[in-house]
């Protein structure tokens, strides 16, 4: 089974794309970052920064129980894993066989992110929104640039479209479905 980690800023992707590389892949599972809750989380990206963005304060250990059932279940050819941290967390690193970093524009992931979570959202709630990411947010997703993107194994360009992102994957995973 080959464990392929999908990293990208927050709304760059990474979910489309794991849900998509799921449909492509036969005999695929996922796991989503996004749907654990880690004792000794971050809940202050900023202040996270500041004091050294320790990847390790996030205690994963319930996502390696998730990969090791699905490993020791061997009832799938891929492991797809939406993933933030590429090999910068020492729990999961030794599991992943391959680490993709889509490198979206911060002006785009920001644009997303907008359309997103704030489509019901005043104009005042978003100007309010977007001054917190300038003051505060936006150092955690330059932190990733820093260190995730050359932690990957394979950079793709954010601006391509989902189905050109998912083929240059599979591509690069020697799948021969």
């Amino acid at each position: 089974m080959k464990t392929i980690s999908v990293a990208a800023v927050t709304a760059g992707g990474k979910t489309t794309i794991v849900n998509e590389l799921k449909k492509r892949l036969r005999n695929s599972q996922s796991l989503h970052f996004d749907n654990y809750t880690f004792e000794g989380e971050a809940d202050n990206f900023f202040q996270w920064v500041l004091d050294g963005a320790n990847y390790h304060v996030w205690n994963l250990t319930p996502l390696e129980e998730d990969i090791l059932k699905i490993k020791s279940a061997g009832k799938c050819d891929y492991l797809i894993l939406d993933y933030p941290f590429a090999y910068c967390h020492d729990t999961i690193k030794p599991y992943i066989d391959t680490a993709f970093f889509i490198d979206t524009p911060l002006d785009i992931a920001l644009a997303r992110r907008i359309l997103r979570d704030l489509s019901n959202a005043s104009a005042d709630e978003i100007r309010d929104d977007l001054e917190v990411y300038l003051k505060y947010a936006r150092i955690a997703f330059i932190q990733m640039q820093k260190d995730i993107l050359p932690s990957s194994d394979c950079v793709i360009d954010g601006t391509l479209g989902v189905k050109e992102i998912v083929n240059e994957i599979i591509a690069r995973t020697d799948y021969r479905g």
